[in-house]
């Protein structure tokens, strides 16, 4: 008896990129990881697709999950067999959320990282809680009068902030 051969095709890749569209970032469900730009590649081997994932953060707790969830989505799709390889390097960035991932996580009450131009340093700097030189636009009112609380929210990647008009705290997904 021999083995089937996995035969994937271009349409099977594209098949694949969809259905990571619809898996959502269980830390931030308003998103999927293919918004979320963890999605790095998915690559057609003789014996199934390999998804190379970026997490966010080498210590990232969700990682488990979202492989988990990828390979279930994966196979309910029929696109199995597939794996999951890790890839650290180069180190996942905000840089690549889509437009349409940075307009989810405003829609969810999250401010989006900003843009950061291609070279520009980004200083990490920890100061207390007040008024920042970089005064983010709140996700629902869109004032700009707000103030850091926190610069750790619910996860690493993440600011705590308050909207200081319509006085609703909201998190900052931090450039990275």
């Amino acid at each position: 008896m021999t083995a089937a051969v996995f035969a994937p095709n271009a349409a099977q890749i594209e098949a694949a990129w969809d259905v990571l569209a619809t898996v959502l970032d269980p830390e931030v469900p308003a998103v999927s990881v293919r918004d979320l730009g963890i999605v790095r590649e998915v690559i057609a081997h003789d014996d199934g697709l390999e998804i190379v994932l970026t997490p966010t953060y080498s210590g990232c707790p969700a990682t488990e999950v979202i492989e988990h969830d990828v390979l279930t989505a994966l196979a309910a799709a029929g696109l199995g067999p597939a794996r999951v390889t890790l890839r650290r390097a180069p180190a996942w960035t905000t840089d690549w959320i889509s437009a349409e991932g940075k307009r989810k996580l405003a829609e969810y009450g999250i401010a989006p990282p900003h843009v950061i131009a291609a070279g520009e340093a980004v200083p990490i700097r920890f100061f207390g809680r007040g008024l920042d030189a970089q005064r983010l636009e709140c996700p629902r009112c869109e004032s700009r009068q707000t103030e850091r609380l926190s610069a750790f929210g619910s996860t690493a990647c993440k600011a705590l902030y308050r909207c200081l008009a319509c006085k609703e705290p909201f998190e900052h997904f931090k450039p990275i």
